[in-house]
């Protein structure tokens, strides 16, 4: 039953989100590529309504596990979305002047938010639908977890962690072919990319909430940071302009700079949800089996 409330979630997001949103941030350049700026601000308005109204139906649809359930129809909008769109090496392809790359990838740090504010939309029609009609079911779960700090301590520590497991999961779980020598790697699947980000996000929210007591906002308020840090860190100035002027677009410094904004912050929040409830049910499993 569980698995059919995901799945009626799913749907809800892709209907909602993911076919009737599809004409207001379809590709707005040859390159195909889903983006942020491609979005008119009324169109951004009217997918924040579409993200409240898919929270809201998801509340019901995965009833009465619409407080957990719920949160996953914006996401899975934005995954149908992620796997339509061309990938991150298409963008680089048009835009192959070291100059043009430095433009694009300022532009492209911050696209993270955007898709983070429909994913909060959409927890935010979970949350009104909960205001109206109350679930019975408890989701209160207690963590095991020994250490007590600040609440909002708590949150900054785990977005960082989360950060720092993804980028390392990341390196190895949507790596494409590598050039040793020189130290690029090439543009991952969307198969691998939807794998890689799921389960590096997932891990990082089992650590989370593991060691540090976590929900899965932490992680997945770190999927839309990633991108920033991979930008600061692992594409500087300098590195771009080697890459643009000796390997073609399809090649990268890091994997995470070859994974669009959209695709991170969609199907990391998956891999957060999933892995805080794998955390959640791992510590019921040794409670009970202590006992």
């Amino acid at each position: 039953m569980m698995r059919l409330r995901i799945a009626a979630a799913a749907a809800v997001g892709i209907a909602l989100i993911g076919l009737l949103g599809w004409s207001l941030t379809g590709p707005c350049e040859p390159s195909g590529v889903v983006r942020a700026s491609c979005v008119e601000p009324g169109g951004a308005v009217i997918l924040v309504i579409l993200a409240l109204a898919a929270g809201f139906i998801a509340y019901f649809a995965a009833w009465p596990y619409g407080r957990e359930v719920g949160i996953l129809a914006v996401p899975f909008g934005l995954g149908f979305w992620s796997i339509r769109t061309a990938p991150m090496a298409a963008l680089m392809q048009l835009n192959p002047r070291p100059e043009q790359r430095h433009a694009l990838l300022a532009v492209l740090k911050f696209e993270p938010l955007f898709w983070l504010a429909l994913i909060t939309a959409g927890y935010a029609g979970v949350l009104i639908a909960r205001q109206i009609v109350a679930s019975k079911v408890s989701t209160d779960h207690p963590s095991d977890c020994k250490i007590r700090i600040n609440k909002y301590l708590q949150v900054a520590i785990a977005v960082v962690a989360s950060v720092v497991v993804a980028q390392i999961c990341l390196s190895v779980l949507a790596a494409d072919v590598r050039v040793p020598d020189n130290k690029v790697v090439g543009q991952p699947s969307t198969a691998q990319i939807v794998f890689g980000v799921v389960v590096s996000f997932a891990t990082a929210a089992f650590l989370a909430r593991k060691f540090l007591g976590a929900d899965y906002l932490a992680p997945a308020i770190g999927s839309a940071v990633i991108t920033a840090f991979a930008i600061m860190f692992y594409v500087r100035h300098d590195v771009v302009e080697v890459l643009s002027r000796n390997w073609p677009g399809v090649f990268f410094s890091t994997p995470v700079a070859a994974i669009l904004p959209v695709q991170m912050v969609a199907f990391g929040t998956i891999g957060a949800v999933a892995g805080y409830w794998l955390a959640v049910r791992f510590e019921w499993w040794r409670r009970h089996e202590n006992q």
